[in-house]
This record gives C-alpha cells, sequence and structure tokens, in this order.
C-alpha cells in the first residue's frame, strides 16, 4: 500500500497539474493501492473550494483510511528530533505523515521535496511510479 500525500491529491487536482503525477495517482487508484489519513484529508479538503469538497469528501470516503495510532505521536516528536539533529527544519504536518508511513511500513507518494529529505533519515521509502505511471509494486518497507 502507498500513503498518498495532498501535494499529490493538490497537484492532481489542478487544471494544469502535471500529468505524470495525475497518471501515477490513477494507477495506484486502479489497483487499489492508495491509502490516506487525516492528515492528507485536512490538507486536501481544507485548500478545496468550496464547489470541490462534497465530491472530495465522498471521494476519501471510497479509500482505505489509517488513522494514526496512539504510539505514533510519540514516534512523531522521536523523528521530529532525529530530523533536526540532522539540521532539517520540516513542517510538522510532514513529519507526522512520514512518521505514520514509518509506522505502517508502507511507501509515501509525495511530490514535496520534504519527504525526499526525510526518507534517507527516518528510513521509509518513496513510492516510484511504474512505466507509464502504471503502479509499481516494487518493495514494501
Amino acid at each position: 500500500m502507498v500513503l498518498v500525500d495532498s501535494s499529490v491529491w493538490i497537484e492532481a487536482g489542478r487544471r494544469d497539474g502535471k500529468l505524470e503525477v495525475k497518471v501515477a495517482l490513477e494507477g495506484l487508484l486502479e489497483e487499489y493501492e492508495a491509502l490516506w489519513c487525516g492528515l492528507v484529508k485536512l490538507e486536501v479538503l481544507g485548500s478545496a473550494r468550496s464547489e470541490e469538497r462534497k465530491r472530495l469528501d465522498e471521494f476519501f470516503e471510497c479509500i482505505p483510511y489509517k488513522p494514526m495510532p496512539d504510539e505514533g505521536w510519540e514516534f512523531a516528536k522521536e523523528c521530529a528530533r532525529r530530523l533536526r539533529d540532522k539540521g532539517l527544519n520540516i513542517p510538522a504536518t510532514d513529519i507526522l505523515i512520514a512518521s505514520l508511513v514509518v509506522t505502517l511500513q508502507c511507501r509515501v507518494y509525495a511530490v514535496d521535496q520534504h519527504f525526499d529529505l526525510m526518507a534517507p533519515v527516518l528510513g521509509f521509502q518513496l513510492y516510484q511510479p511504474g512505466y507509464g505511471g502504471k503502479f509499481n509494486p516494487g518493495t514494501e518497507a
């Protein structure tokens, strides 16, 4: 499974969004491999226009949801300390999503460079779409 970051949902939703992101997201959805979490939904719906919110909210109901477990909050604090010790100043929202990815042992699909910076420090895998945007089963973390 692949947790899809809000950066991908937002990019895919733009009229002038990158085609490769749109196709890759479609590939994940077609294979039922996309996951979301509450923070991603908040970021996506919070930035959506009012006429889009209901449709997006209904859409998210069809995709598997993974909540942050209670122990995940403590782990997120540890992740923040590790990143800060490496000199990385990463937004708390991205750290929370990354810590959930590590906890779930899944990959993350993001077009936000913060995830590129966090991956080697926290030890999670970034999702790389397959040929033509098709789902890439790769290996889980």
